[in-house]
């Protein structure tokens, strides 16, 4: 029986911890598997807000540009709305630009292609590497963190939702831009019928702030093959 009262944000010094692991770093744990996703997906589900289960199931297709604005769709939560959410900067200083390319050159239409699925949903795999299971440790627990806090308050993947949210308010507050908060979010929305522009969208995106200006794609690729 789970003993948390609920799910909450990381605080800045567990997003330093999480963003600066080993996985964005030079070093490598003994008998890690290292996957792509491992690198990308929870960079995605800082700077874009999805949850796991529908950035596992983003394809090539999905990246759009709309009035000069580049960024992912998502339409595969049906809790939730569909939503462009544009593009970050720091996931093109990331290398996310080669990282596509690499896609592309190999063939792989799905962004997270070495992301097994079960049933169809990712959610589970990302679940346990990011969380653990049993007397197996996630990525959380390597990185010292615990998954419940002294308040029974749980962290997981989707707390990075939550810290997107939380910095999505107070930007689209400073912004003039409430729409764009619930849009991004997926969010219904009454007062609001038509879609935001991509270019308000980017504006309340794009302060969301760099949690580590040197993570890089090839840095993590040159980390495998130490």
């Amino acid at each position: 029986m789970n003993s948390h009262l609920g799910r909450r944000a990381f605080s800045p010094m567990e997003l330093h911890a999480l963003f600066h692991g080993y996985i964005y770093s030079d070093e490598k744990q003994k008998r890690e598997q290292p996957k792509h996703w491992h690198f990308w997906l929870p960079l995605f589900a800082y700077y874009t807000g999805a949850y796991s289960d529908e950035i596992g199931h983003l394809t090539l297709d999905n990246l759009v540009t709309k009035d000069g604005v580049e960024g992912f769709e998502f339409g595969t939560n049906e809790k939730i709305l569909p939503r462009f959410i544009p593009i970050h900067s720091a996931l093109w200083q990331a290398g996310l630009e080669e990282y596509l390319e690499f896609l592309s050159t190999h063939h792989h239409e799905r962004i997270m292609f070495d992301l097994p699925s079960k049933v169809n949903r990712y959610s589970e795999k990302v679940r346990i590497w990011f969380s653990g299971e049993g007397e197996r440790l996630g990525y959380l627990q390597k990185c010292g963190l615990p998954n419940v806090d002294q308040n029974g308050l749980k962290t997981a993947i989707s707390s990075l939702r939550l810290n997107f949210e939380q910095q999505l308010r107070i930007h689209a507050v400073q912004a003039n831009q409430k729409p764009s908060f619930f849009y991004l979010l997926g969010l219904k929305n009454d007062e609001q019928e038509m879609e935001p522009q991509p270019l308000a969208l980017q504006q309340v995106i794009e302060p969301l702030r760099n949690i580590n200006s040197k993570a890089h794609w090839q840095r993590f690729l040159q980390r495998h093959s130490t």
